[in-house]
């Protein structure tokens, strides 16, 4: 289930002592607190007629601080909290809501989401997970390293990550500012199958957007640094002489004459089209028929060196989970093997429209690793793209995943003989999803960890370039 959750933000342009010391992130609540919670909410069901329920609740807590030319542009604090209740009539189900988690709140939302159910008509596949796939050990991830850092300390390292990056250069002429963000939360879900599970966890990140010019041109790029513990972080230093080396390669670009191309994407933006994949990979895609990955289990998608795993129990890792948003257990599997499909991204409700079996994934997946192909650092990449485009940055939205085909802004670098000759930029790429994904040549080992896909740069055979 997906908790909506309501917040209170305080912001403040300059803000003054007092302020700053109420600024750092709260405490998290007691996980018997938000038992109890929970189960109060499933008796209310029951007590109400329901012959089934699902609840969840969460918590959360965050700082964050905005500098811009080293003034505080914004010093905020969120707290988050909500609860979600859905219940079920035999197959008829109603939802409702609410950030109130007072006794009276629970029994009015309850009441809103019965009402519903009793005039929804009854779905088929509706109902919780199957019991037999609900998650009987929780195991510690390692998702909870709570930074206790103050307004205080935040401003000066979002200051001295953005100093880095205006020293970087005198061509480094304005900013778009350094940042500092930490979040603390827990989530628990129950369900009248008699599970109830839920974790902490916490997420902090530093980042930087700087903009370059010379003769007349601007140029602007960006770097950040994500990690549940803050140990993990790039020093914000680094953070923000990493935005500025991006801003200045990109100045001087051209733009290209239409032509059809090698294509390498930079691994930021490689985890995009393996995003792609999921996409059409999902049980509420298929059970439409809006895929162009329709009836492809069991059939080569990618080349035989292409293998993309699901890992969720990685510690300390962006996407792990020891159990899904319905309580099912989460477990390594292979996706992708030799090239072929091997598996679906399905959650209760889709597995049954498909005739099939839940995997673990409402609410998404949890850590897909798409394997190297090799030993392929970026200068190797560069060799084995020879003669073509490097890309570096991508703009719109032009995807559909219904047909496969693929449109988008651009920008980069155009690469010849493996090496670089000058950047580019106003160009679009275009291509089919299902040619391109056919049509990889190599996997790179320049991993990026930052989010749910952990990939490197991805070497295409061949896109169109339309420039001038």
């Amino acid at each position: 289930m997906n908790v909506p959750a309501a917040s209170s933000a305080a912001t403040s342009p300059l803000p003054m002592t007092e302020s700053l010391e109420r600024s750092a992130t709260m405490p998290l609540p007691a996980r018997e607190q938000l038992e109890t919670l929970v189960a109060d909410i499933l008796a209310e069901a029951r007590a109400q007629g329901a012959s089934a329920a699902e609840a969840a609740v969460s918590f959360g807590s965050a700082l964050s601080v905005a500098v811009r030319l080293g003034e505080v542009e914004t010093l905020e604090h969120h707290r988050r909290r909500g609860l979600a209740v859905t219940v079920y009539f035999g197959q008829s189900r109603g939802s409702a809501s609410t950030a109130d988690w007072r006794q009276a709140a629970i029994r009015d939302t309850v009441a809103s989401a019965c009402a519903i159910a009793r005039h929804t008509a009854a779905d088929p596949y509706a109902g919780l997970a199957d019991p037999e796939r609900l998650a009987r050990e929780i195991p510690d991830l390692d998702l909870y390293h709570p930074w206790a850092l103050s307004a205080e300390e935040a401003i000066e390292l979002a200051r001295e990550c953005e100093a880095a990056a205006l020293a970087m250069d005198p061509r480094i002429r304005n900013s778009e500012g350094g940042g500092v963000a930490t979040h603390a939360g827990f989530g628990l879900y129950g369900n009248s199958h008699g599970f109830c599970g839920g974790y902490p966890t916490t997420r902090h990140s530093l980042s930087c957007s700087v903009i370059a010019q010379d003769n007349g041109e601007m140029q602007r790029n960006h770097w950040y640094s994500v990690a549940r513990d803050r140990v993990g972080l790039e020093a914000p230093i680094a953070v923000g002489q990493k935005a500025a080396q991006r801003s200045l390669r990109r100045l001087g670009s051209r733009r290209l004459g239409t032509r059809q191309v090698p294509v390498l994407f930079a691994p930021e933006l490689a985890r995009g089209l393996i995003g792609h994949f999921i996409a059409a990979i999902r049980g509420g895609a298929l059970y439409r028929k809006a895929s162009f990955l329709l009836d492809r289990l069991g059939t080569p998608v990618f080349p035989e060196f292409v293998a993309i795993r699901e890992r969720p129990h990685l510690l300390g890792a962006l996407a792990s989970a020891p159990f899904d948003s319905e309580g099912v257990a989460t477990a390594d599997r292979h996706l992708v093997e030799g090239g072929v499909l091997q598996g679906y991204v399905l959650d209760s409700y889709s597995a049954r429209r498909l005739g099939m079996t839940t995997t673990g994934n409402a609410g998404g997946t949890h850590n897909l690793i798409v394997e190297p192909s090799g030993p392929f650092g970026h200068e190797a990449l560069l060799q084995q793209l020879d003669t073509g485009l490097w890309v570096t940055e991508l703009l719109g939205h032009g995807v559909d995943t219904v047909t496969g085909d693929y449109s988008r802004g651009a920008s980069g670098f155009w690469v010849e003989k493996g090496e670089i000759q000058f950047p580019v930029h106003e160009i679009t790429i275009a291509g089919n999803l299902k040619e391109m994904f056919t049509g990889i040549r190599a996997l790179g080992s320049d991993v990026d960890k930052r989010g749910g896909i952990h990939c490197g740069s991805l070497l295409l055979e061949r896109m169109t370039v339309a420039g001038e």
